[in-house]
């Protein structure tokens, strides 16, 4: 399933570069999204995020074959200050998603944009399970959009 999605930050890319790649700002974002442990690792523009979340706002199909919480394991492997190569597994499912996260300028802002593609090998469910996560991506990715604005704008 293809996956596309844009948040725009009013700052410059220097500036949005140095907040995703702020260990502090992505602790930050994990928690406010609900997980209930988080382990983030950054290494040069290069960031992991390890996290362990409940399945409870889960539909039930997908409870049977996650389980009562999750590990979520989100990779960004940074080529430059522009672009990363982008990850979400869920060990141990087979799939997840996996695209190109860019940053570029645009006039006096950032637009942070997510192409890539969700996929999940699991017969009869796999294809809910791409639904799933595609939302899960994209609401996730809004939220910690919303953080990003204020933490950029000095609310830390």
């Amino acid at each position: 399933m293809k996956l596309t999605h844009s948040v725009r930050y009013d700052a410059p890319l220097a500036d949005v570069y140095a907040m995703l790649t702020d260990p502090v700002f992505r602790e930050k974002a994990a928690t406010a999204q609900g997980v209930t442990s988080v382990d983030v690792t950054v290494e040069g523009g290069d960031v992991r995020l390890d996290m362990q979340q409940p399945t409870t706002d889960l539909p039930g199909f997908a409870r049977k074959v996650v389980g009562e919480n999750s590990n979520v394991v989100q990779a960004e492997a940074r080529n430059g200050t522009d672009t990363a190569d982008f990850s979400i597994t869920m060990p141990p499912l087979p799939g997840g998603i996996n695209g190109v996260r860019t940053l570029k300028v645009d006039g006096d802002g950032t637009p942070d944009t997510f192409d890539g593609e969700a996929g999940v090998k699991i017969p009869l469910i796999g294809g809910k399970l791409e639904n799933l996560i595609g939302s899960k991506l994209t609401e996730g990715w809004n939220n910690e959009h919303a953080l990003g604005v204020a933490w950029l704008a000095g609310d830390r």
